[in-house]
């Protein structure tokens, strides 16, 4: 057990400790919360009088529920934070993901990214009522590293090999004075916050998860004085208040630039907002092909997120939100709109409140409604109307961009599939294996593989790499696969093949030349310069096979391309094939082939130069025959297993990802 650092005189009780996410977490996590209050008891730390057997046993219950709930749902370690805090005269203690309360070295709000901000006048930012003043809070957080797992809240049991599965969080919140969730890069925090006075009036008792709106907001604290930071909060100083919006703005739009998820788009915007500017939120997403049907009914505006301050209260807001969307009117200002407030979902004490609808349009387009609401009072602050409308313009345009990206990664992908054979063939006596590793996942590949019968008891294989990426790529594939088949089905031999390829790529680069020079007469000799077609060179291995009785007869060219190697089961490696120019370069070019056979155990593996020439540094893999040195530690493998070795080895020669198209083939006789 660790205590946090601190002068003798003023000594804070808080103990944090990592544990494996295995099936002893759990007991482990109540024998260091139970040592840890009774520490603190003996040591009479500030706050340990509240501790009664009560509590020891609340906290036993609450700990073991989030960290089985971890280990169970997410499978990572743990981390366990315990801290113990008495509640001043002036601090209620908040709930949502920031905390305000006394840990014995003054006022402040926790927050969960590990910052401590001093109020300097012990207003919090809550959202209920917290511990009264004088009595303390004990706060347990359990945090993981796996934040796309949602955390369970039933008590059916999972088919887990583990002691205990845990009851949900139905415990944590009977237990809890307020319990949440917190989302950081990579970790996924659950927190719950238990009272030490163990006092609770009968209005609290009927209704733990209520609130009655007496936050920040309320008491005259503005947003920007909410946001800005520390050492000048509540002062009366317009400029340092209007830095407290624009850092809030700032860290909005670093968070939002760069998500290529609409949906995570809008969870990011209800964490943004809830509870610094609002109690609760909800982001509705207009259905992006409006004549697009389900069952005959037309798709509306879709509710993407709902998010509260009150875990418990966010499934009972979206039932309520789900059946009545809000309706705005057509316009292209992004203004507030007072809609009706919500006060079946939020409880008795929370039956009068503000909700504001802002429209979220970027370049003209509608994309989605926001929603926030406060209880407590009948109209949001103007600086708060006048924030949030300018971080729902910064939310669309997010969504905006998510969408496009979307749109083009459909592209793509619809553009990939049809580039690429839809399966490899068989062939009788022979084992294939394939590895097909695009650098761009969200674009067209620069490399391509085809493997095909060509008829007559012939198949034909070709793994081929474009100079270039993307829709200059495409354009060239598109061409070249569809040609190999057709040349191949009609009888012609491989040099043959080869030949009548190249003849069409420079056909087709002279034909889009003169189309270009006609457009850049057309438009007065300005503008196209730099719009004029790329040259369009393809290296590539090409080959054709025809099995007998004992083996496979093999023909083969490389066009520009790394040659192939042929492994024997003895562990001999060499080379089968002649270097030769690229396609698309030479019109006089003239292409010759070389012949083999690939006798039972025999390999033939076809790389391209994503293979070869990854780097590490200076070298690459294939300096010094680096390949055929890794091929030569596969004798005896099957093909699945020769391709995937080389595979990991090419991975592994570099300390960064790949950054080109990989792909490989392995033909082996059986």
């Amino acid at each position: 057990m660790s205590r946090a650092a601190g002068a003798p005189e003023r000594p804070r009780a808080v103990a944090r400790t990592s544990l494996p996410g295995n099936p002893l977490a759990p007991g482990a996590a109540r024998r260091f919360v139970r040592t840890a209050l009774a520490e603190w008891t003996e040591l009479a730390l500030p706050g340990a009088e509240f501790i009664t057997d009560l509590l020891v046993a609340d906290a036993m219950v609450v700990v073991s529920e989030l960290v089985t709930n971890a280990v169970v749902h997410a499978g990572t370690d743990v981390e366990l934070l315990c801290r113990l805090g008495r509640c001043s005269e002036d601090c209620p203690a908040a709930a949502g993901t920031a905390r305000a309360f006394t840990s014995h070295d003054g006022p402040g709000i926790d927050t969960h990214d590990g910052s401590r901000s001093n109020t300097g006048d012990g207003s919090g930012n809550d959202s209920r009522p917290g511990p009264g003043p004088g009595s303390g809070v004990l706060v347990i957080e359990v945090s993981d590293h796996h934040p796309a797992r949602v955390v369970r809240d039933d008590g059916a049991e999972r088919p887990y090999d583990i002691v205990e599965y845990g009851r949900g969080l139905h415990l944590v919140s009977a237990l809890s004075d307020a319990w949440g969730i917190t989302y950081r890069t990579g970790v996924k925090t659950v927190w719950a916050r238990l009272p030490v006075d163990g006092i609770a009036t009968a209005e609290e008792e009927a209704e733990p998860e209520a609130y009655d709106g007496e936050h920040a907001l309320r008491r005259g604290q503005r947003a920007a004085e909410i946001l800005a930071p520390a050492p000048r909060r509540g002062m009366q100083d317009q400029d340092w208040r209007s830095r407290g919006v624009l850092s809030f703005l700032a860290e909005a739009s670093d968070l939002l630039a760069g998500q290529l998820d609409e949906d995570l788009v809008a969870a990011l915007t209800g964490q943004l907002l809830v509870p610094r500017l609002a109690d609760w939120c909800a982001v509705w997403l207009e259905d992006e092909a409006p004549g697009r049907s389900d069952g005959g009914v037309v798709g509306g505006p879709r509710l993407a997120r709902v998010w509260h301050g009150s875990e418990n209260r966010i499934e009972e807001l979206r039932r309520l939100l789900e059946k009545d969307p809000p309706e705005l009117p057509e316009s292209d200002r992004a203004g507030p709109v007072p809609v009706p407030w919500p006060a079946e979902a939020l409880g008795a004490r929370a039956t009068g409140g503000s909700a504001l609808a802002f429209r979220l349009i970027a370049g003209g387009r509608p994309l989605g409604t926001l929603v926030i609401g406060r209880a407590g009072q009948t109209r949001f602050p103007d600086e708060i109307t006048g924030l949030v409308e300018d971080l729902s313009r910064r939310v669309a345009l997010a969504i905006g961009a998510a969408r496009q990206y979307a749109r083009q990664a459909t592209i793509s992908r619809v553009l990939q599939r049809g580039l690429l054979p839809g399966a490899v063939a068989e062939i009788p006596g022979v084992r294939s294996a394939l590895v097909y590793e695009p650098c761009d996942k969200g674009g067209p590949s620069g490399d391509f593989y085809d493997l095909f019968p060509a008829g007559d008891g012939r198949w034909c294989f070709a793994l081929g790499d474009v100079q270039g990426k993307g829709p200059e790529a495409a354009v060239v594939i598109g061409l070249a696969r569809p040609w190999l088949r057709l040349l191949a089905r009609e009888g012609y031999e491989v040099p043959d093949v080869l030949d009548r390829l190249n003849q069409l790529l420079l056909d087709d680069a002279t034909e889009a030349a003169d189309a270009a020079a006609r457009a850049l007469v057309s438009a007065g000799g300005t503008g196209l310069a730099d719009e004029g077609p790329q040259t369009r060179f393809l290296s590539l291995l090409y080959g054709e096979l025809v099995p007998f009785d004992g083996g496979v007869h093999c023909t083969v060219a490389s066009a520009g391309h790394p040659l192939p190697l042929l492994l024997q089961p003895s562990g001999k490696v060499g080379e089968v094939a002649q270097p030769q120019t690229l396609l698309g370069v030479f019109e006089d070019a003239s292409y010759l082939c070389g012949t083999f056979e690939l006798r039972p155990g025999d390999s033939l593996l076809c790389v391209t130069d994503g293979v070869t020439e990854r780097r590490s540094g200076h070298r690459q893999f294939d300096d010094d025959d680096g390949l055929a040195a890794a091929l030569t530690g596969c004798a005896g493998l099957s093909a699945e297993l020769i391709a995937e070795r080389i595979r990991r080895l090419v991975h592994e020669f570099g300390g960064k990802p790949p950054e080109d198209d990989l792909a490989l083939l392995v033909l082996q006789a059986e």
